[in-house]
């Protein structure tokens, strides 16, 4: 096939080693040598294979996507070679032929389709992009676990009989709060958990209190504590990322 790229590499990317396939110009039956060598995924490793890369005159650079375990080699690609063009393809695109592999025999497949242009890049979003991706995705997973926290100390309340859920609308409002917390200190009565009660919720009380009568004890006591110290951990880290 027609060769596009005279000076290419491909790296195929591992935990702790990459494999890195050059090709050039040289004496082969088509004019082509390949070089092979692997090297260490430390980071000062990568920013020397990226220095080595751009002293055999590589213009361009292909990879297959791996994940976490791609981006730091992406990276040292970017920030200390001379490249044209460094590619991160999708690994489903640029599967090998089955048999026997290995790293290096992935990268030198790798860098055939690179020389005859057969390779096509997954979008890397600039560093900023990156970073609000990196801070909404966190985000939404504290969410997601301050709902489960909502949730198992939901169940605690049931467990100790303590149907208020049944009564607010949510065990987030301040009234509840302030009634679970009362129950955790030490409070009892019904009539008094009751009026801890705030604005409209007031005109419940008479409900709310045969909401509170129930079974909590020391134990409920505890696992509520521990859940409300979360919830209140989570709401702190979610305004930060907000913020």
């Amino acid at each position: 096939m027609l060769v596009l790229y005279q000076r290419c590499a491909a790296v195929d990317i591992g935990k702790d080693v990459i494999a890195v396939a050059v090709r050039l110009p040289g004496d082969g039956p088509d004019h082509r040598q390949t070089i092979k060598r692997t090297f260490k995924t430390f980071y000062g490793v990568l920013k020397h294979a990226a220095r080595w890369l751009t002293e055999q005159q590589v213009t361009h650079v292909a990879m297959e996507a791996t994940g976490i375990y791609s981006m730091p080699v992406y990276h040292a690609l970017i920030e200390h070679g001379g490249f044209e063009q460094v590619l991160v393809c999708n690994a489903g695109h640029v599967r090998n032929v089955p048999g026997r592999k290995t790293d290096l025999s992935d990268a030198e497949w790798l860098v055939h389709l690179l020389e005859c242009g057969l390779l096509r890049g997954s979008f890397i979003p600039p560093a900023q992009i990156k970073a609000a991706r990196d801070v909404i995705r966190y985000r939404t997973k504290l969410t997601e676990s301050r709902t489960s926290e909502l949730q198992r100390l939901g169940n605690i309340l049931q467990d100790a009989a303590i149907k208020v859920d049944s009564v607010a609308s949510t065990i987030t409002a301040r009234s509840v709060r302030a009634m679970v917390e009362a129950l955790i200190d030490g409070e009892r009565r019904p009539l008094v958990l009751a009026e801890l009660a705030k604005g409209r919720m007031r005109a419940k009380i008479p409900d709310l209190q045969r909401a509170l009568e129930g079974r909590f004890d020391s134990h409920h006591a505890l696992m509520c504590r521990l859940h409300l110290d979360h919830l209140d951990y989570l709401d702190e880290m979610i305004v930060r990322l907000d913020t």
